[in-house]
């Protein structure tokens, strides 16, 4: 009895060693993601660096098409996200119905994407590692003929964005921001008080 007891209190400390190990892990790889966010170009930089990692690998590999069409069949989706108002004007504009003009036309309102940039970047790098890992698997390279899958994925990504400038277009978004206006240097007030003619 003793020693079924002893069994059960070695494997629950065994098992709080392993989800205590994983929390730390878990805890340091969100504080470097946390870190992480300011720095937006080199966060780009190494997204272009894993994708290029990924591209030398099929380009070698002389397969796994399928696996880089659906990367990009994902990605077109999530940029659709990350250009896509939060709060969809057509919906908006269905659900207001038919009533007076409350507000005016140029009235400041701020662009709230529905896929923050940070996320749509951390999608992004997780598509490419995770089509990088399926590449080591042979079960994953499908034969398939790949210009047809280029020439669709083309038609597709044409048709998915030309729908969405009409959209920005019509509904008058611009889903680009490059931060906060920046004025001239202003002159100091002594410099204008000189220039004053004298009585």
């Amino acid at each position: 009895m003793e020693a079924t007891g002893a069994t059960v209190t070695e494997a629950e400390g065994q098992s709080s060693a392993l989800s205590r190990w994983t929390f730390a892990l878990t805890q340091r790889y969100r504080h470097l993601l946390d870190k992480s966010v300011p720095h937006v170009v080199y966060r780009w930089i190494a997204f272009l660096g894993l994708a290029f990692i990924y591209f030398v690998r099929v380009y070698l590999i002389q397969g796994f098409y399928i696996v880089t069409y659906a990367i990009g069949i994902y990605m077109l989706n999530l940029l659709i996200g990350f250009l896509s108002p939060q709060v969809d004007p057509q919906m908006q504009d269905f659900m207001d119905g038919p009533s007076l003009p409350s507000r005016g036309s140029d009235e400041f309102r701020p662009f709230v994407r529905r896929l923050p940039e940070f996320k749509f970047w951390l999608s992004v790098m997780y598509a490419f590692f995770i089509g990088f890992v399926a590449t080591f698997f042979p079960v994953f390279d499908v034969p398939v003929f790949w210009p047809i899958l280029l020439f669709y994925w083309i038609v597709l990504f044409t048709v998915t964005m030309r729908r969405q400038i009409e959209l920005m277009i019509k509904y008058r978004y611009v889903p680009f921001t490059f931060g906060k206006r920046t004025y001239g240097k202003r002159s100091s007030s002594t410099d204008t008080t000189t220039n004053l003619p004298k009585d």
